[in-house]
């Protein structure tokens, strides 16, 4: 329960650089959205930034080239990117503030509860699991949907029916995901109480 194996501690592998380009994206995002309004660069962007989730962990895993930096550089962009569109729609009226607070509630969660204890038992990440990046994925693919389908056309309302069906399904998907981290980080700290030493570290 250590974490994710890694093969190195190199920093500039492919897989990192991806998700530094990633991060990049997320100030570039919310400037074509708030302030060009050039909505469908905006949704471009959001979509190599979904591919490269994807493709970062691929090749991590296919070269060999999994690292710590990588374990924590792939979540956060993760989490950057989701709360960079929700805010960037919240602001644009695209979705409701109440949707921001129920996503951004469940990292809160995490972030106040399990993930101090993890650190002070020398673990910096949990194993990443297939139900949390499917969470990421349905939700970055449904806020272009939405955004695209603020509209009156036809086409605009089927994407809107679309993507709202997919941010329902991708915000029960990260909750849940969000409630197995939870256990695992339970788990986690029974088998190493702190009276009985550090963990290895993660």
């Amino acid at each position: 329960m250590a974490g994710e194996p890694y093969d190195t501690d190199r920093v500039f592998t492919v897989p990192n650089v991806l998700s530094f380009i990633r991060l990049a994206g997320v100030p570039l995002f919310l400037y074509l959205l708030l302030v060009r309004e050039a909505d469908v660069w905006a949704v471009v962007v959001l979509a190599v930034g979904g591919a490269t989730d994807w493709l970062d962990g691929h090749l991590a895993r296919s070269w060999h080239q999994r690292s710590r930096l990588g374990q924590v550089l792939d979540p956060l962009a993760d989490r950057l990117y989701i709360l960079a569109t929700l805010v960037g729609f919240a602001i644009r009226e695209v979705v409701p503030w109440w949707l921001v607070a129920l996503l951004a509630a469940r990292d809160v969660l995490m972030f106040t509860t399990i993930w101090p204890a993890l650190r002070r038992r020398g673990f910096m990440s949990l194993p990443v699991h297939f139900l949390g990046k499917a969470a990421t994925f349905a939700l970055l693919y449904a806020f272009p949907l939405v955004l695209l389908g603020s509209g009156d056309e036809g086409w605009q309302i089927g994407m809107r029916v679309v993507g709202w069906a997919c941010v329902i399904w991708g915000t029960a998907l990260y909750w849940w995901s969000g409630l197995l981290y939870l256990g695992q980080g339970v788990e986690v700290i029974r088998r190493f109480p702190l009276n009985r030493g550090r963990a290895p570290q993660a």
